[in-house]
């Protein structure tokens, strides 16, 4: 058991070590990204941006109609080099084929419903019924070959040692049992050699042997190792698709589907590790579920779409998740796609921490909230119950569920210090129980119900480029209750029906607050006294009352004017905040001096907390709270 937990630690600390060095029909904005004529987008209220873009606008096409598919013909990778652990003392050491030798061959070839062994190595016993094969050995490095077809066999092991298991181009139908089950708590290693097309597929009930687990089509006591160029398919019609009382890792090249799963995708106690290959997953609960310890990817592809509705059982609501993690998960490289559609998924799930290193990932959920007499569940793209981090790599959440559907949530700390990341959610996108800090990195949020960005804490941006929008009052481009709002760095832009106002004591980095109204498609701008442009936004959805909170190092004191209207040539924009671009055409909508830390001018409304701010500046209109 020791050796077992070290593996555990270590499986974490190899991903701090890295970090360190389709839309449903119900879905209510799967408009968002469609195209005029002119290719531009459409933003979710229908307004066309043919004049000059719009902030859902990558480059590269429409940010939010983004599909998660399964596509099992792809064989096209993400792989980084894998690199192949040759100090015995390193604990990985053994989980390296490489680093092993399997001189004893036992060929099975199945049948019909029949099965030719060919073994003559002493300490392996084989019995078998028809094309079901049991296997008993006491023996080492023996490799275990099967091959053919059957409709009613299975593969069974007892081993006292670690073996090697080929699928070599093999099809096994189990009707009342697991295709492969490995009753044995040694390592194995599963070969798919290149070239090669395995099945699995299991019965819907199961004929059980008394004191004997057989929880999936593919199940062993002990660990799994895939690898090989080659296919594995996998159905689970009883329980999961592939299930470890121990933990599994994907290594590089390796090609594994689980077709389907009444349960979940792939179920194990200690540990899910995948470092490379292409992984898909198609399941009604979880599509990866680790109960008892970390998971980490750090290559590879993975793709898993969940289907399951919430259940109330036990007290309480459970459900699904594509990712569900019992403790941490950690993923520093490769590429991870996302997508329930059931009442209250959950795209990524963790009970633990969540360090994202680098990568990329993309979160769809579609599911409504779930509601059980007081109790319910809304969807969630990432959920952390712990701390969450955001270190590097290209995120895209999705969230369209309606009430309660948030894009990113902490229940308690959430860190951004740097990255690719962008938000569309019903309710918030970023939300954290104690407080959210932005250092870095490049971040957008769009809500359509709730706030773009909304901490239960304290909120600090100390750098990166934030872009935040929410809905109309009383919802908030920034929200974070009567707590401490500081800014000493970074492009901070938030507009909404209201914002809380960053702490004057607290920040170092001057911010204006505007409050009028605006029109989707609509550019607005701030230029300083000698004609700099500082800020060329355009703004994302018609406001009876906006409020636009600005703020930038080119904020110094002195005077500026904002300007509405008007058109944008030139420059790039990051969803609707432009630099390099040439703004004029506007009008004069207002005048303000940055005097104080916080510059409030306009008609405006203060959202979740008037937040210490400093004094009005000048200009039309008054401060309204």
């Amino acid at each position: 058991m020791m050796i077992e937990m070290k593996k555990i630690k270590l499986f974490i600390g190899i991903a701090a070590w890295l970090a360190v060095s389709t839309c449903c029909s119900t879905d209510p904005f799967a408009d968002w990204g469609t195209e005029t004529e002119s290719g531009q987008p459409v933003l979710p209220d229908g307004t066309d941006t043919s004049d000059g873009g719009s902030g859902s606008f990558d480059g590269t096409g429409t940010l939010f109609d983004f599909e998660v598919v399964i596509d099992d013909t792809d064989m096209s990778g993400d792989d980084i080099d894998e690199t192949i652990v040759a100090d015995k003392d390193n604990e990985n050491y053994d989980d390296f084929i490489e680093n092993s030798e399997f001189s004893s061959t036992v060929e099975i070839a199945y049948s019909g419903t029949s099965a030719t062994v060919i073994s003559n190595v002493e300490g392996v016993d084989i019995s078998q019924d028809g094309a079901h094969v049991v296997v008993t050995s006491t023996v080492k490095k023996v490799e275990y070959i099967l091959s053919g077809v059957t409709t009613d066999g299975s593969f069974k092991v007892y081993s006292d040692n670690k073996f090697k298991l080929t699928l070599n181009g093999v099809n096994i139908v189990n009707p009342s049992g697991a295709a492969i089950n490995i009753q044995s708590g040694k390592r194995v290693f599963v070969v798919s050699p290149d070239g090669t097309e395995n099945t699995l597929v299991d019965g819907s009930s199961y004929v059980l042997t008394d004191g004997e687990d057989m929880k999936g089509c593919f199940f062993s006591e002990g660990q799994l190792i895939f690898s090989g160029g080659g296919k594995l398919r996998v159905t689970g019609n009883y329980k999961h698709g592939i299930c470890s009382d121990d933990y599994v890792r994907f290594r590089q090249g390796s090609r594994v589907t689980v077709v389907g799963a009444v349960k979940d995708g792939i179920h194990v106690n200690d540990a899910v590790v995948i470092g490379g290959g292409i992984l898909n997953i198609t399941a009604t609960d979880d599509g990866i579920q680790c109960e008892k310890g970390p998971i980490s990817v750090t290559g590879g592809r993975t793709t898993v779409i969940t289907t399951g509705n919430a259940v109330y059982e036990d007290s309480d609501i459970s459900s699904s998740s594509c990712i569900n993690s019992g403790t941490t998960f950690a993923m520093t490289a490769g590429t991870v796609l996302l997508k329930s559609s059931g009442s209250a998924g959950k795209g990524l799930n963790c009970d633990g921490e969540i360090y994202l290193y680098g990568g990329t990932l993309r979160v769809v959920t579609t599911g409504k909230q779930y509601v059980y007499g007081r109790l319910d569940s809304s969807a969630k793209g990432i959920k952390s119950k712990s701390s969450l981090t955001i270190e590097s790599g290209t995120i895209r959440v999705r969230a369209t569920g309606g009430e309660g559907s948030e894009g990113i949530e902490s229940k308690n700390v959430m860190t951004i210090n740097g990255g690719d990341i962008a938000v569309y959610a019903y309710d918030d996108c970023l939300n954290a129980s104690n407080n959210i800090t932005i250092n870095g990195g490049s971040v957008y949020c769009y809500s359509t119900g709730n706030d773009g960005v909304d901490s239960n804490g304290t909120l600090t941006i100390t750098g990166g480029t934030v872009v935040a929008s929410g809905t109309a009052s009383p919802e908030d481009g920034f929200d974070c209750d009567q707590n401490t709002f500081k800014i000493t760095g970074g492009t901070v832009l938030g507009i909404g029906g209201g914002t809380s106002t960053p702490t004057a004591n607290s920040c170092t980095q001057r911010s204006v607050i505007y409050g009028g109204s605006g029109s989707a498609g609509q550019y607005i701008g701030i230029q300083s006294s000698d004609g700099t442009n500082l800020m060329t936004y355009m703004i994302p959805r018609t406001y009876q009352q906006m409020t636009l909170l600005f703020s930038s190092p080119q904020l110094e004191n002195g005077s500026y004017t904002i300007y509405t209207g008007g058109s944008v040539t030139d420059g790039s924009s990051f969803y609707g905040l432009y630099t390099g671009a040439i703004y004029d055409g506007g009008t004069q909508a207002a005048t303000f001096t940055a005097n104080s830390m916080v510059t409030q001018i306009g008609s405006a409304s203060g959202g979740g907390n008037p937040g210490g701010g400093g004094g009005p500046g000048g200009g039309p209109g008054g401060w309204g709270w």
